[in-house]
């Protein structure tokens, strides 16, 4: 019997998987390799693109209490984010990278008292290098901080940075967002991350 496990994707469009062809994304695939083995679950996909940390700090209350609140038997959240903060808009990131952690910190502060929490780190940005150098550091806050909160966090920058198939994928598609192999990627490291496993089996 399949357990009743209810899990919010919060984030941004690599999280809504935006340029996927096969209009999946890495949410859509990580659900499927769960059925597949029998460990089927209701994945809500709460991404939105362009958003920031600011943007979900906003929205992300009232939008998971609507799907999770007193429903089923197991619920979670799964959070990722980061990649349009570092956005520059008139010189300046769109969040400035010390607010992103401000609200980090306040979203995964709030879910983690409800539910078990996990996130998902930002992945690279090939088209741009110092948008990407700016992901990177960015990257290395929001584990530093899920460390000191003793939450899981995966970190997706450097595996898809160390070999050319990411930047392949993104010239593909929009040049910042993969086509469907990209999100296959993070797909494959989300499905193999120890504690995305611990979280579906129960």
């Amino acid at each position: 019997m399949i357990r009743d496990l209810r899990v919010c994707f919060v984030g941004d469009s690599f999280v809504a998987g935006t340029g996927d062809e096969a209009a999946l994304g890495w949410v859509g695939r990580v659900a499927a390799a769960a059925w597949h083995r029998g460990e089927g679950f209701a994945a809500y996909n709460l991404g939105i693109r362009r958003d920031t940390s600011a943007d979900l700090r906003r929205r992300a209350e009232p939008e998971i209490l609507a799907r999770l609140l007193g429903a089923g038997t197991a619920q979670a959240v799964v959070f990722s984010f980061g990649a349009n903060d570092c956005t520059l808009e008139d010189d300046m990131p769109r969040v400035p990278p010390e607010v992103t952690e401000e609200n980090a910190a306040a979203l995964l502060g709030w879910a983690a008292t409800r539910w078990p929490v996990l996130m998902v780190g930002p992945p690279p940005l090939a088209h741009d290098a110092a948008h990407d150098k700016r992901v990177a550091a960015l990257s290395g806050r929001l584990a530093a901080l899920c460390d000191a909160m003793d939450l899981p966090y995966l970190a997706l920058h450097a595996p898809l940075s160390a070999g050319q198939a990411w930047r392949h994928a993104a010239a593909r598609g929009d040049g910042v967002h993969p086509d469907a192999a990209g999100y296959a990627a993070i797909a494959a490291l989300v499905d193999g991350w120890a504690p995305w496993r611990a979280l579906v089996q129960g």
